[in-house]
């Protein structure tokens, strides 16, 4: 008997409710790991190097992996229902964070160019830099399809910190580079300058705090992935 034809777009693991919540707590899982490893790498590099730019990217790289946990909190069964207002509260703390972090990168970057501190060059930040532009894309374009099929807001509005993480990178290893390549030291804290409108975007985004019910799954069978709540328009995906 000649087996029954798929659909390419469309294939039998991509239907399953399950398999798209795995999928997607294996993302942020991954998301938290690679986050972890990227603030340690930068956040020590900086400290050795006295790098403004690596420093700031090491920060934001802790609150994105702090931001990335909540979102896999709430792929737990019934967190939209039982834990909306204590997730508003913590995407609100995330958003503040991002916000002191602007202001700390701006103080600080001030400071380097005012005194003319000049840091060192600094290989493992340029390599993790490259790493991040290389990697941040592809985890970014892996979650906006998954959240496609699930119909996840939610999912889909994280995949957006990892496109904010790659501008991020560029900036960064556009400052350090041209600083182990030139010389030039001002490229550092000017680039750290570069980032904080990106990171004060995120910490603007976080502070609303938005928590809508078609976010993400809401039983433990994965039942009503995309479902439309009252009132939607057709399509029901928020």
């Amino acid at each position: 008997m000649k087996p029954a034809a798929t659909d390419p777009a469309n294939p039998p693991a991509a239907q399953g409710p399950a398999v798209l919540l795995a999928r997607g707590r294996r993302l942020e899982y991954l998301t938290i790991a690679w986050n972890a490893f990227e603030a340690a790498v930068a956040l020590a590099a900086g400290a050795v190097a006295g790098s403004v730019a690596l420093t700031g990217f090491g920060l934001d790289s802790v609150i994105e992996t702090a931001s990335a946990a909540i979102l896999l909190w709430r792929f737990r069964a019934g967190a939209a229902e039982r834990r909306e207002r204590a997730e508003r509260r913590a995407h609100r703390l995330v958003g503040i964070c991002f916000l002191l972090l602007a202001l700390y990168i701006v103080a600080q970057s001030t400071h380097a160019l005012w005194s003319q501190a000049r840091p060192e060059r600094s290989l493992p930040g340029i390599l993790i830099a490259i790493a991040a532009v290389i990697v941040m894309p592809l985890l970014g374009g892996a979650k906006r399809r998954v959240a496609r099929q699930m119909g996840s807001a939610a999912l889909r509005s994280d995949s957006r910190q990892a496109d904010f993480c790659a501008a991020l990178s560029a900036i960064l290893l556009a400052g350090i580079g041209l600083h182990a390549w030139l010389g030039w030291w001002w490229a550092d804290p000017v680039a750290a300058l570069l980032m904080t409108p990106v990171i004060a975007r995120e910490g603007i985004e976080g502070m609303r705090g938005e928590v809508c019910d078609s976010c993400g799954p809401h039983f433990p069978d994965g039942e009503g992935f995309g479902r439309k709540p009252r009132g939607d328009a057709p399509g029901g995906v928020s």
